[in-house]
Protein backbone atom coordinates (compact mmCIF):
# COMPACT_ATOMS: atom_id res chain seq x y z
CA UNK A 1 0.00 0.00 0.00
CA UNK A 2 1.17 3.80 -0.83
CA UNK A 3 2.97 5.67 2.38
CA UNK A 4 0.57 8.04 2.11
CA UNK A 5 -2.17 6.08 2.52
CA UNK A 6 -1.38 4.29 4.83
CA UNK A 7 -0.24 7.84 6.84
CA UNK A 8 -3.45 8.74 5.79
CA UNK A 9 -5.08 5.92 7.58
CA UNK A 10 -2.94 6.04 10.70
CA UNK A 11 -4.12 9.97 11.46
CA UNK A 12 -7.72 8.91 10.83
CA UNK A 13 -7.76 6.11 13.40
CA UNK A 14 -5.42 8.27 15.41
CA UNK A 15 -8.75 10.85 15.49
CA UNK A 16 -11.11 8.14 15.79
CA UNK A 17 -9.78 7.16 19.38
CA UNK A 18 -10.07 10.53 20.34
CA UNK A 19 -13.37 11.22 18.72
CA UNK A 20 -14.60 8.18 20.42
CA UNK A 21 -13.15 8.96 23.87
CA UNK A 22 -14.99 12.08 24.17
CA UNK A 23 -18.30 10.19 23.45
CA UNK A 24 -19.89 8.40 25.98
CA UNK A 25 -23.56 7.25 23.42
CA UNK A 26 -21.81 4.44 21.08
CA UNK A 27 -24.17 5.80 18.32
CA UNK A 28 -22.13 9.07 18.26
CA UNK A 29 -19.18 7.51 18.18
CA UNK A 30 -17.15 6.46 15.37
CA UNK A 31 -16.41 2.77 16.06
CA UNK A 32 -13.64 2.24 13.68
CA UNK A 33 -12.40 -1.28 12.97
CA UNK A 34 -9.39 -1.72 14.08
CA UNK A 35 -5.68 -1.32 11.75
CA UNK A 36 -4.70 -4.93 12.22
CA UNK A 37 -8.34 -5.82 10.93
CA UNK A 38 -8.04 -3.33 7.72
CA UNK A 39 -5.11 -4.39 7.14
CA UNK A 40 -6.16 -8.63 7.19
CA UNK A 41 -9.06 -7.39 5.19
CA UNK A 42 -7.26 -5.37 2.42
CA UNK A 43 -4.75 -8.63 2.43
CA UNK A 44 -7.55 -11.30 1.91
CA UNK A 45 -9.52 -8.76 -1.07
CA UNK A 46 -6.00 -8.32 -2.96
CA UNK A 47 -4.79 -11.87 -2.86
CA UNK A 48 -8.38 -13.34 -4.04
CA UNK A 49 -8.53 -10.52 -6.84
CA UNK A 50 -12.30 -9.67 -5.09
CA UNK A 51 -13.30 -7.17 -7.06
CA UNK A 52 -16.98 -6.45 -5.80
CA UNK A 53 -17.57 -5.53 -2.10
CA UNK A 54 -20.89 -4.06 -0.47
CA UNK A 55 -19.82 -2.69 3.53
CA UNK A 56 -22.62 -1.99 5.42
CA UNK A 57 -21.40 0.52 7.88
CA UNK A 58 -19.18 3.21 6.61
CA UNK A 59 -18.64 5.39 9.33
CA UNK A 60 -16.82 8.41 8.29
CA UNK A 61 -14.83 5.99 5.81
CA UNK A 62 -11.98 4.61 7.32
CA UNK A 63 -12.30 0.90 6.91
CA UNK A 64 -13.80 1.72 3.24
CA UNK A 65 -10.30 2.90 2.65
CA UNK A 66 -8.84 -0.52 3.41
CA UNK A 67 -11.52 -2.37 1.35
CA UNK A 68 -11.39 0.63 -0.99
CA UNK A 69 -7.87 0.15 -1.79
CA UNK A 70 -7.77 -3.32 -2.86
CA UNK A 71 -10.71 -3.40 -4.76
CA UNK A 72 -9.35 -0.86 -6.70
CA UNK A 73 -6.39 -2.56 -6.89
CA UNK A 74 -7.97 -5.59 -8.49
CA UNK A 75 -9.73 -3.47 -10.70
CA UNK A 76 -13.09 -3.65 -8.84
CA UNK A 77 -15.61 -1.58 -7.09
CA UNK A 78 -17.33 -1.27 -3.65
CA UNK A 79 -20.21 0.32 -2.54
CA UNK A 80 -20.76 1.22 1.33
CA UNK A 81 -24.11 2.21 2.99
CA UNK A 82 -24.32 4.46 6.02
CA UNK A 83 -27.56 5.89 7.37
CA UNK A 84 -26.27 9.10 8.80
CA UNK A 85 -25.72 11.48 6.11
CA UNK A 86 -23.09 13.58 8.09
CA UNK A 87 -21.11 10.56 8.26
CA UNK A 88 -21.18 9.46 4.73
CA UNK A 89 -20.30 13.48 3.64
CA UNK A 90 -17.24 12.97 6.33
CA UNK A 91 -16.42 9.15 4.94
CA UNK A 92 -16.91 11.02 0.87
CA UNK A 93 -14.16 13.58 2.36
CA UNK A 94 -12.08 11.09 3.35
CA UNK A 95 -12.02 8.72 0.48
CA UNK A 96 -11.70 12.04 -2.06
CA UNK A 97 -8.15 12.52 0.34
CA UNK A 98 -7.40 8.69 -0.41
CA UNK A 99 -8.09 9.12 -4.05
CA UNK A 100 -10.65 6.80 -3.96
CA UNK A 101 -13.66 8.22 -4.70
CA UNK A 102 -14.16 6.85 -8.34
CA UNK A 103 -14.24 3.52 -6.81
CA UNK A 104 -16.74 3.49 -4.04
CA UNK A 105 -20.37 4.12 -4.55
CA UNK A 106 -21.29 5.58 -1.41
CA UNK A 107 -25.12 5.07 -0.28
CA UNK A 108 -27.30 7.18 2.32
CA UNK A 109 -29.75 4.63 3.01
CA UNK A 110 -30.68 2.02 5.39
CA UNK A 111 -28.74 -1.55 5.04
CA UNK A 112 -32.20 -3.53 4.54
CA UNK A 113 -33.32 -1.45 1.81
CA UNK A 114 -29.81 -1.79 0.08
CA UNK A 115 -29.56 -5.54 0.26
CA UNK A 116 -32.89 -5.86 -0.87
CA UNK A 117 -32.34 -3.23 -4.16
CA UNK A 118 -28.88 -5.71 -4.73
CA UNK A 119 -29.20 -8.20 -7.53
CA UNK A 120 -28.98 -11.76 -6.60
CA UNK A 121 -25.31 -13.31 -7.31
CA UNK A 122 -23.33 -9.96 -7.66
CA UNK A 123 -21.70 -9.31 -4.67
CA UNK A 124 -18.29 -11.27 -4.04
CA UNK A 125 -17.53 -10.16 -0.42
CA UNK A 126 -19.81 -8.18 2.22
CA UNK A 127 -18.15 -6.79 5.43
CA UNK A 128 -20.77 -6.11 8.23
CA UNK A 129 -19.80 -3.44 10.86
CA UNK A 130 -23.55 -1.89 11.37
CA UNK A 131 -26.23 -2.53 13.76
CA UNK A 132 -25.53 -6.37 14.91
CA UNK A 133 -29.13 -6.56 16.04
CA UNK A 134 -30.10 -6.21 12.60
CA UNK A 135 -27.65 -9.14 11.23
CA UNK A 136 -30.24 -12.08 11.34
CA UNK A 137 -33.04 -10.30 9.64
CA UNK A 138 -30.49 -9.39 6.89
CA UNK A 139 -29.03 -13.29 6.24
CA UNK A 140 -31.81 -14.53 3.16
CA UNK A 141 -30.59 -11.11 1.60
CA UNK A 142 -27.12 -11.60 2.42
CA UNK A 143 -27.52 -15.75 0.81
CA UNK A 144 -29.04 -14.09 -2.25
CA UNK A 145 -26.78 -11.55 -3.54
CA UNK A 146 -23.56 -13.58 -2.46
CA UNK A 147 -21.83 -15.60 -5.76
CA UNK A 148 -20.42 -18.18 -4.99
CA UNK A 149 -17.69 -19.08 -3.29
CA UNK A 150 -18.54 -15.82 -1.26
CA UNK A 151 -17.50 -14.55 1.90
CA UNK A 152 -19.04 -12.66 4.58
CA UNK A 153 -16.76 -10.57 7.12
CA UNK A 154 -18.48 -9.79 10.12
CA UNK A 155 -16.67 -7.14 12.67
CA UNK A 156 -16.39 -7.34 16.74
CA UNK A 157 -16.83 -11.26 16.61
CA UNK A 158 -14.67 -11.06 19.88
CA UNK A 159 -15.01 -7.74 21.45
CA UNK A 160 -19.10 -8.18 21.62
CA UNK A 161 -19.76 -12.04 21.01
CA UNK A 162 -22.78 -11.93 22.70
CA UNK A 163 -24.27 -9.19 19.96
CA UNK A 164 -23.66 -11.48 17.51
CA UNK A 165 -25.12 -14.84 19.17
CA UNK A 166 -28.35 -14.44 17.66
CA UNK A 167 -27.07 -13.65 14.05
CA UNK A 168 -24.29 -16.80 14.39
CA UNK A 169 -27.44 -18.90 15.36
CA UNK A 170 -29.08 -18.22 11.94
CA UNK A 171 -25.59 -18.89 10.24
CA UNK A 172 -25.02 -22.40 11.76
CA UNK A 173 -28.84 -23.45 11.35
CA UNK A 174 -27.98 -23.23 7.28
CA UNK A 175 -26.11 -26.02 6.21
CA UNK A 176 -24.64 -24.09 3.04
CA UNK A 177 -22.29 -21.82 5.25
CA UNK A 178 -19.19 -22.26 7.21
CA UNK A 179 -17.96 -20.01 9.67
CA UNK A 180 -14.84 -18.97 11.95
CA UNK A 181 -13.51 -16.07 14.19
CA UNK A 182 -9.84 -14.42 13.44
CA UNK A 183 -9.08 -12.94 16.63
CA UNK A 184 -7.53 -10.22 14.52
CA UNK A 185 -8.32 -6.77 15.67
CA UNK A 186 -11.76 -6.68 17.79
CA UNK A 187 -12.17 -10.06 16.09
CA UNK A 188 -13.59 -11.10 12.48
CA UNK A 189 -16.45 -13.46 11.94
CA UNK A 190 -15.76 -15.08 8.89
CA UNK A 191 -18.74 -16.48 7.09
CA UNK A 192 -18.24 -18.57 4.06
CA UNK A 193 -21.00 -19.90 1.03
CA UNK A 194 -18.93 -22.45 -0.63
CA UNK A 195 -19.56 -23.06 -4.58
CA UNK A 196 -21.99 -26.15 -5.16
CA UNK A 197 -20.78 -29.63 -5.67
Amino acid sequence: MDASLLTLLGDLHREGRAHDAEHEDRLQRLRNLEPETGALLNLLLRTYGVRSVLELGTSNGYSTIWLGEAVAANGGRLSSVEMDPARAAEAARNLARAGLSEVVDLHVSDAALVLAQTPADSIDVVFLDAERSEYPAYWDDLVRILRRPGLLAIDNAVSHPHELTAFRAVVDADERALSAVDATGAGVLFVSLPAPG
